[in-house]
């Protein structure tokens, strides 16, 4: 948490990432390691370990907002934090991360 108790980081629900998504709006990269990734996440998810996490290496974001994603929400803020000191404009992650996807039913690619 941020100041005064509000997030540190822009965060979008599971169902706003969605909704973005299904809009072609955002591109998904996600911060587990690649067995948990293999395991299931988000459909056109990119994998990104934190363990070798570097803010230059993102891909090009095509016009479209990359969101960062990990289990529950702490590797994904990790990453935003090391995001906001290489001055990345990448600063928006998953609430509750792939656990809060699949726990609203949305779809698992593995």
């Amino acid at each position: 948490m941020g100041l005064f108790g509000k997030p540190k980081h822009k965060e979008l629900t599971a169902a706003e990432l969605k909704a973005m998504l299904d809009r072609g709006e955002v591109q998904v990269v996600d911060v587990r390691e690649p067995d948990e990734f293999q395991q299931g996440h988000i459909p056109g998810a990119l994998n990104m370990p934190l363990s070798s996490f570097s803010p230059n290496k993102l891909p090009e974001s095509q016009g479209k907002i990359l969101v960062l994603n990990c289990l529950g929400g702490k590797r994904s803020g990790i990453a935003l934090d090391q995001c906001g000191v290489a001055q990345s404009a990448v600063d928006t992650h998953l609430a509750g991360g792939f656990g809060a996807w699949a726990q609203a039913g949305l779809p698992v690619e593995r």
